[in-house]
């Protein structure tokens, strides 16, 4: 076999198997089903409610509007006269869609220099460090998934400013939050 074609052979093998890291699981309305086929992502967020109190149903619901569980989930492009590229919305990236400061914020008080935005023990642990964090300052419950949607999406101080109120497609979202954290809760309890 010609150097050129084992070449060609290997690249195609190595593409084929590099994709797909970044997908979700199939069927997202049902939590009993996310959790069969990713139980890391189940032992994942039970760690982060025994570290920091955030019910996994509340961790779940987070991570479905913000990522939909796609691990290296970004922002859209913006473009300037509809064609030529200026970037992302936002820094944005992973399960959580935590920001690049943000981020880097919660590697520097915890001391997880490695964490990474893309592994579900990171991004888990990150919904968990903010939202105790919004429960000390704000005093939001840990169990308030609308309120606590609110505050982790216009950050602590919007929310304190109430930046909120004027965007009712958020306030919209913030609600399907808070239904969808009481339908994985139900649902987590009828298959652990």
């Amino acid at each position: 076999m010609s150097r050129f074609l084992r070449t060609t052979v290997l690249l195609v093998l190595l593409a084929a198997c590099g994709g797909g890291g970044g997908s979700a699981p199939r069927n997202l309305d049902n939590a009993c089903s996310i959790v069969s086929q990713k139980p890391q992502y189940l032992r994942a967020m039970q760690r982060t409610e025994r570290r920091w109190g955030v019910p996994v149903h509340v961790q779940m619901a987070t991570i479905y509007h913000e990522s939909r569980f796609v691990s290296d989930a970004r922002t859209p492009v913006r473009y300037a006269l509809g064609v030529i590229p200026m970037g992302r919305q936002s820094s944005a990236y992973g399960f959580s869609q935590a920001l690049d400061a943000t981020w880097d914020e919660y590697r520097q008080e915890t001391g997880r220099r490695g964490a990474r935005r893309n592994d579900i023990d990171d991004a888990s642990d990150f919904i968990g460090w903010y939202m105790s964090k919004t429960r000390d300052v704000l005093g939001i419950s840990l169990t308030d998934a609308r309120n606590q949607y609110l505050a982790y999406h216009e950050g602590r101080g919007g929310y304190s400013r109430g930046s909120y109120r004027s965007k009712t497609w958020l306030l919209r979202v913030a609600n399907n939050v808070r239904e969808r954290a009481a339908m994985y809760r139900r649902q987590l309890q009828s298959c652990r």
